[in-house]
């Protein structure tokens, strides 16, 4: 080989590492690990199976050992999740936090957060719609906020809102979502696209009348909690041979899951006879007419 390309081997070598080059899973052992949201992420703490459990054994079988911070609360939206972030996430001190906020904006109808001032001009919502504010503001305050404090955010995309891609609800949804993806960019954090995912998953299934990732159109089932899982472990690094080492190790936790939903069934199930044969109990006997035996 001509001495001239022999000098230039070293040069390029170090131009070619870094298009094969994985880069490194960004948590590091010890770190904590917030995660704010509403009741699916409170449901991705409490099942055994759930997301934010998923993400901290994924990371601990690929050597990374965190702690998680639950910070979901059910019904919460992004006003309300930024009137605790203090209290709930920034005074836990962690070095991340996760940021799942926009199902219930939209969901709950007249009592939601308006995506802009625009929105909240509509007339739409209830007469207490200023003090919530609007969700763009109330997003980029959390942000603002947690890197304010050292906190390094990952912006999670709403998940849907029912697994029909064409409801109202979910047409509503789109913009918010949409500013989502804006402000991580703007923001230069990592983005978990999770409705992206979710869309594609429900097309790829094409099952109409089945849920696919969810229990009851919003709350996830195990693939919903999986599939949440492997989002948010991908935006914080982890290639394709890593999200394997994590799945392996979901399998005992799937299994609690799903144990625990069936433990779940049956009290609910015992809980409504009960109640049933209480009401029945406490009906008071009909009267018989008079001269009837």
């Amino acid at each position: 080989m001509h001495r001239f390309y022999l000098h230039l081997l070293p040069v390029l070598a170090f131009i070619a590492v870094p298009h094969f080059a994985h880069a490194e899973i960004a948590v590091k052992n010890g770190e904590k690990i917030a995660f704010l949201g509403d009741s699916i992420t409170a449901g991705g703490w409490s099942n055994p199976a759930g997301y934010v459990r998923l993400v901290i054994a994924g990371l601990e079988a690929n050597g990374v050992k965190a702690e998680a911070v639950p910070a979901g609360i059910s019904g919460h939206k992004s006003d309300q999740m930024l009137a605790r972030l203090d209290k709930d996430v920034l005074s836990k001190k962690p070095q991340w936090m996760t940021l799942s906020c926009g199902v219930n904006d939209v969901w709950h109808g007249p009592r939601g957060v308006p995506l802009d001032d625009a929105m909240a001009k509509t007339g739409t919502y209830d007469d207490k719609v200023a003090a919530r504010g609007t969700y763009k503001k109330n997003i980029t305050a959390i942000i603002d906020q947690a890197q304010a404090a050292g906190v390094k955010p990952v912006m999670l995309t709403a998940t849907v809102i029912q697994e029909n891609l064409d409801s109202k609800e979910n047409g509503l949804l789109a913009p918010y979502n949409a500013f989502l993806r804006e402000l991580a960019k703007e923001k230069k954090i990592p983005l978990a696209d999770l409705n992206a995912m979710f869309q594609e998953r429900i097309k790829t299934e094409n099952k109409p009348n089945v849920k696919v990732l969810t229990s009851d159109g919003v709350h996830m089932n195990v693939e919903g909690n999986k599939l949440m899982a492997i989002g948010v472990l991908q935006a914080l690094g982890l290639n394709a041979a890593e999200l394997d080492k994590a799945k392996a190790a979901w399998q005992p936790l799937e299994a609690a899951g799903i144990m625990a939903a069936q433990k779940a069934a049956e009290a609910k199930a015992k809980a409504a006879a009960e109640a049933r044969a209480k009401a029945a109990a406490e009906k008071p006997a009909a009267k018989k007419a008079p001269g009837l035996k």
